[in-house]
């Protein structure tokens, strides 16, 4: 009994420490960094034994409540599996301590672009009213690639509510996990050649970056650029990361 509730004490001690660093992470500069470019990096959000407990989850259907072969559906190669209510902890918390950060800049985005709606402070608000309108399948996922697998350009939108901004962590070491597996994001300009960037992750990264669209300034003020994104082929190992999409699907 004393064991056990000193592992419990322990847990939650090590995810105080993520909750901190949610805390002191400089918000303006973030905002700034996905204003200019479309997505913004978190180093070191996730810790390694955090990493790894989240890999480990990936055999255990019973934490998800579906399990997609990419291949199937034309999406690329590889697995990925979504969380199903409730979700495991950790998942729930950083979906909950991210969004409240998040929120403002989606808010200013929003207004930026002309478009109507507008984000609650809390999370548990939103998600209501993704739940109200339908969307009451959870998003967050887990994803697993093996060598030559690859996931295509895409975006996660699941519904008619959707919140622009999302976040992956990395749970995988580059180099020495797997090789190849790099994040990718494409911007489509109009009138332009569409720009890709590659975010240089390491374990317990996360990136945050656009769902769909985002605000840029041009000659005649404010456009939108359209974003997509996805992994590049892995050459070997194995690659697990986890997605944190804040509104659900229908």
């Amino acid at each position: 009994m004393n064991e056990a509730l000193g592992l419990k004490n322990l847990a939650q001690l090590a995810y105080r420490g993520v909750e901190a660093r949610i805390d002191a992470l400089d918000w303006i500069r973030i905002g700034e960094d996905l204003d200019a470019r479309g997505w913004a990096m978190i180093p070191e959000l996730l810790m390694p034994d955090d990493c790894r407990a989240i890999a480990a989850l990936y055999p255990d259907d019973g934490v998800f409540r579906s399990h997609i072969i990419m291949q199937r559906h034309g999406f690329g190669r590889g697995g990925y599996k979504y969380f199903r209510y409730p979700l495991q902890d950790r998942v729930d918390e950083l979906r909950r301590l991210l969004y409240p950060c998040l929120a403002p800049i989606a808010n200013r985005w929003h207004e930026q672009m002309r478009l109507s709606s507008r984000f609650p402070a809390r999370h548990e608000e939103f998600i209501a009213r993704c739940h109200a309108a339908g969307q009451q399948r959870p998003t967050p996922l887990l994803t697993h690639y093996t060598a030559g697998d690859y996931n295509c350009l895409h975006q996660d939108l699941y519904g008619e509510h959707v919140f622009p901004l999302q976040a992956a962590v990395l749970l995988a070491e580059p180099d020495r996990d797997f090789t190849g597996g790099e994040f990718v994001i494409t911007e489509q300009r109009p009138r332009m050649q569409s720009r890709v960037e590659v975010v240089p992750l390491t374990r317990g990264d996360a990136v945050i970056f656009t769902v769909r669209h985002r605000p840029a300034s041009g000659a005649r003020g404010i456009y939108r650029v359209n974003v997509r994104h996805g992994v590049s082929s892995i050459r070997s190992g194995q690659r697990h990361a986890l997605g944190i999409i804040f509104h659900d699907a229908g």
